[in-house]
């Protein structure tokens, strides 16, 4: 028996129509990314195991695709570690290659690899597939693009405006209005931690906190407790568990909270000169909201730390996030590299145009125009006019087969091509084409330069 065809779970095959709004989304973030003056890079679909082995943690180690060594991998396995169901030592034996699990890891990589080629600070992007051996669901894919810019060595506040108003440029040129970009400080955050002598809890701390939106304050506070955090110790920031109002007036809430702490008002001072930085410079479609509860990350991030939510009347998590981090190129020996950088949500902002209608209708439009196939003789003379109108910037395609008229106008239907083109012997006799529209009906016999202009 034939086999039934499959695809492997968390993977996706995509239509044409997919592929053109997924296009255009693309290309929306490219041209963007572009004009803030960001270089293309691109590096390879898998790397060498030690490079991404130990950079993401025990759980994102777990989620890396291993390739298996080419040829009889089995006869170089470690033995005693194949004896013991050791996977970790037997893996590594077997396997010395895997699949990127993000864009970042191998940027820096890439970084220190060519640090000599590179003039600093470098702007990158970097449009590309990963791969994760996740469990798939909703929303969650084993292979999916990643777009990525990152600016790195220099630590200037300046890039941070500068990626603020790139996701604003973005969203604006997308027609997508209501996002918000959301940004806290790690500084903050560990002046929070310090303010109330949990130093050594900065992680948990942060963790809980980053929570308040899906288990509410109450939750919040459980889990704190349950870390370990006393009582006393929550109620000193128990103002930011209410904090609301403006950009200014949310810096106001946390300036008291944080007055001992040299670290927190040092993430104050940075929030508040990318704040001023954007009210001289307003946003053309997003806005700019202080979240201290915001956390992505906190292992990564060291100073700005963002997030791009999707407008109020679409149900969605973040369809982006970024942030500060200082010693990326560390991991592979080079110190004291600073950078920032952001990730476009690509799967969600889909997501979210399709609900909102936000494709332009012009997106998914294929074929303009459709010669039917009366003959070998016509069907050269069709082929001509075909030519000419490709010259013309004119997308056209001969039907490959004189197969029945009716036959042949369903297929134009079905693909939705606007234009007909009928050239039989009475056409070619006055060197005309009759050319239908498909969806008024209306028939007009012209010539090649007059069909061309109707077309176009």
């Amino acid at each position: 028996m034939a086999q039934k065809p499959s695809i492997p779970k968390g993977t996706r095959d995509f239509s044409p129509a997919e592929v053109a709004k997924r296009n255009y989304i693309f290309d929306t973030i490219k041209s963007e990314f572009k004009k803030f003056g960001f270089q293309p890079i691109e590096t390879p679909s898998f790397e060498n195991s030690d490079t991404l082995m130990g950079k993401y943690g025990d759980e994102g180690d777990r989620l890396i695709f291993k390739i298996l060594n080419s040829g009889d991998f089995l006869r170089k396995a470690d033995a005693k570690a194949y004896e013991e169901k050791d996977s970790l030592k037997l893996t590594s034996s077997i396997s010395e290659k895997a699949l990127r699990y993000d864009l970042t890891v191998p940027f820096a990589r890439y970084v220190v690899q060519h640090q000599n080629e590179i003039d600093f600070p470098f702007k990158r992007y970097q449009i590309q597939p990963v791969w994760r051996a996740d469990r798939p669901q909703k929303g969650r894919f084993r292979e999916f693009y990643q777009c990525d810019a990152d600016v790195v060595g220099s630590d200037s506040l300046w890039q941070e405006v500068e990626f603020v108003q790139l996701y604003d440029a973005v969203f604006n040129t997308l027609k997508l209005e209501g996002v918000t970009i959301k940004i806290n400080n790690r500084k903050v955050l560990s002046g929070f931690a310090e303010v109330i002598g949990e130093k050594d809890k900065l992680i948990d701390f942060t963790v809980a906190l980053d929570k308040l939106d899906k288990i509410g304050e109450d939750g919040v506070k459980k889990e704190m407790q349950e870390k370990g955090i006393s009582e006393s110790a929550i109620e000193k920031i128990q103002p930011i568990f209410g904090l609301s109002g403006s950009f200014s007036e949310k810096i106001e809430g946390i300036k008291s909270i944080l007055e001992t702490s040299e670290t927190g008002k040092a993430g104050i001072e940075e929030l508040e000169f990318i704040q001023n930085a954007i009210a001289e410079m307003p946003l053309k479609t997003a806005k700019l909201d202080l979240d201290v509860t915001l956390a992505r990350g906190l292992n990564y991030y060291t100073g700005a730390i963002l997030e791009v939510s999707a407008p109020e009347n679409v149900k969605m998590g973040s369809i982006g996030g970024g942030g500060r981090y200082d010693d990326l190129t560390g991991i592979f020996g080079l110190k004291d590299m600073s950078g920032v950088g952001i990730s476009f949500g690509l799967d969600r902002i889909y997501l979210v145009l399709e609900e909102l209608g936000l494709f332009p209708d012009t997106v998914t439009e294929n074929t303009k125009v459709l010669f039917i196939n009366f003959g070998e003789k016509e069907a050269l003379y069709a082929m001509k006019a075909v030519r000419q109108l490709r010259d013309s910037e004119v997308v056209a395609e001969l039907y490959p087969d004189s197969a029945k008229m009716n036959k042949q106008m369903k297929y134009a239907n079905r693909r939705e091509i606007p234009f007909v083109v009928l050239a039989g012997e009475a056409e070619m006799d006055e060197a005309k084409y009759t050319l239908k529209n498909m969806k008024s009906g209306e028939q007009q016999k012209l010539s090649l330069e007059e069909l061309t202009s109707a077309i176009r």
